[in-house]
């Protein structure tokens, strides 16, 4: 095991099923969700057994969605420890709504979450990374919904989502509202991706290791890691029709996702995003 870093990181799970990837949306209607097979509960205890053999909380970014069809699971999340929070409702991309659905889509999913949870939601994360330089009124439509933190602006360059340019670590970005980004590391003038997700697939785990160390040592600054219930499911049904470039992304070494999320919890210390970010005020660097 990797000598660890006093710091801790923040281990969060988006709890969205395969078939919800906003890359498969042109692949699977929204209306059809209902008839389509839903694997997230058997994927979600193997990550919460996995998180209660390790002793180790994260926090669960979760569709309203799934939590009225698998309320025992967002229940369980709670009754383990981890930080219930809020992947909006249908998974959606802000850039695809307006300022009015967006807040009927945070807002609906937090009721939801609270009520089933019975604990309050303060944390958002944007379906992919969907908080970008066009749509920052989002961000005040958060703070008005009663979220405390957002998860939800990527800084990095990428063909679906990202902001370069926009601060790399948690900062308060409104009066009442945190942005804590996913990880990245400054290399060679460019943040690359360092948080999960397909990278942490694509990476051999020996470089996703280092990335995330660098981060606790050069910057002295905790890391954001996200992944999803989907990623340790070897037997999910196969999308037809999607391009070589969404198959490669979603399925490259899905297989091994399990044994390197594994190692990776016992190579790091890891929290609750809430628990490590909300306690004390973090830099301000508003993002106008």
């Amino acid at each position: 095991m990797a000598q660890r870093s006093p710091i801790t990181n923040a281990l969060t799970i988006d709890v969205e099923d395969y078939f919800q990837v906003s890359a498969f949306a042109p692949h699977i209607d929204r209306a059809h969700w209902d008839t389509t097979e839903c694997r997230v509960e058997p994927n979600m205890h193997r990550m919460l057994d996995m998180l209660a053999r390790h002793d180790t909380k994260a926090t669960f970014f979760t569709l309203g969605w799934l939590a009225e069809r698998y309320p025992a699971l967002v229940r369980r999340i709670v009754a383990d420890g981890h930080e219930l929070a809020s992947h909006g409702y249908g998974h959606e991309r802000v850039t695809d709504l307006s300022e009015a659905a967006f807040f009927n889509d945070i807002q609906s999913a937090k009721a939801i979450l609270e009520d089933i949870g019975g604990v309050p939601v303060v944390g958002y994360r944007a379906p992919s990374f969907s908080i970008v330089a066009s749509n920052l009124w989002a961000l005040d439509t958060l703070e008005r919904a009663g979220y405390r933190y957002s998860s939800s602006i990527y800084p990095v360059q990428h063909d679906h989502y990202g902001m370069p340019d926009a601060p790399r670590f948690a900062h308060q970005i409104r009066t009442g509202l945190m942005e804590i980004p996913p990880t990245t590391l400054r290399l060679l003038s460019r943040n690359l991706p360092s948080s999960g997700g397909g990278y942490f697939r694509l990476f051999p785990y020996a470089l996703s290791r280092w990335m995330l160390q660098q981060v606790n040592q050069r910057d002295a600054q905790p890391a954001i890691f996200y992944c999803h219930p989907w990623e340790i499911d070897t037997d999910q049904p196969r999308v037809k029709g999607i391009s070589a470039k969404t198959r490669f992304r979603h399925y490259v070494n899905i297989g091994r996702t399990e044994k390197r999320l594994e190692r990776l919890i016992q190579d790091f210390r890891w929290g609750r995003m809430d628990q490590i970010f909300l306690k004390n005020r973090a830099q301000e660097v508003p993002v106008v």
